[in-house]
């Protein structure tokens, strides 16, 4: 019997969803039947992403919610429940980095990125799962990791991962602890993915990214980085029933970079 990538009658959630990842999973998510709601912190953010998608006939709702904030994201996942109905899945997605050595990284940048990128995952998947049990109906998480999770990449990521590295324990978890209530949690690990932000870091550092970049590609062998469709569909593959017997399990994205166990540098 064929794999089944179709996503038809399910509602899919998906934090950070303004962000170029987040809108390559949001489009992905819908192209293959899914009704798709995304959080942001930025409204301008989020009203760019719903014209992106509107002029592709993508019918992609969005929604201001601090994904680090317990109150906001109770209040957004009881709106969904009431207006759309019991959700299916959950995309944990959005991140805050910073990129300061240890020594020099203060308490509020160490609690900033941790608060979205950790925290903020726990709280979305603790209140998406209380509505899937009372539902008593199957779902799938996925947390998106990184290739930091799983190897040290220096050059001033020190809290995020960490943050990452907590991501991962996560995953399996809640793997673990969820399964017999028949929610499947997941992560993907992409390597860096050219999304708007690491074009525009490109042509605003020059040369100076452009040695970082030369750095990078000689430790991913399939000799690019990723593009956002590349990480959407993973996730895809991640939350529909083709991977039904997929549970726990860490997915790199990397074109090779954790095989090749090449993912950090000494200094910048």
């Amino acid at each position: 019997m064929s794999p089944n990538y179709q996503l038809d009658n399910r509602i899919a959630i998906i934090t950070g969803g303004a962000g170029g990842i987040g809108k390559a999973i949001c489009r992905t998510l819908a192209k293959h039947g899914a009704k798709v709601l995304f959080t942001d912190v930025n409204q301008e953010a989020i009203e760019k992403a719903e014209a992106i998608f509107l002029s592709e006939n993508l019918e992609i709702e969005g929604f201001v919610c601090d994904a680090s904030d317990e109150k906001e994201i109770i209040e957004f996942f009881n709106l969904v429940a009431k207006t759309y109905g019991t959700p299916d899945i959950l995309v944990n997605n959005a991140a805050r980095v910073t990129h300061v050595p240890p020594q020099d990284t203060s308490l509020s940048d160490w609690e900033m990125v941790l608060a979205t990128s950790l925290t903020g995952y726990f709280l979305n998947a603790r209140e998406f799962s209380r509505h899937v049990i009372a539902a008593k109906k199957p779902a799938a998480v996925v947390n998106m990791s990184s290739i930091a999770g799983s190897t040290a990449l220096g050059r001033g990521n020190f809290a995020y991962s960490v943050a990452k590295g907590g991501v991962n324990q996560m995953t399996r978890e809640l793997a673990v602890e969820w399964a017999s209530l028949g929610i499947r949690v997941n992560a993907v690990q992409p390597c860096s993915v050219n999304t708007e932000y690491w074009r525009a870091w490109i042509e605003r550092e020059a040369e100076k990214a452009q040695r970082l970049l030369d750095v990078l590609l000689s430790g991913i062998p399939l000799g690019r980085v990723a593009e956002p469709e590349d990480i959407a569909n993973a996730v895809h593959f991640l939350v529909s029933d083709a991977s039904s017997m997929i549970t726990g399990v860490l997915l790199p994205v990397d074109g090779g970079n954790l095989a090749m166990n090449a993912g950090g540098t000494i200094g910048s």
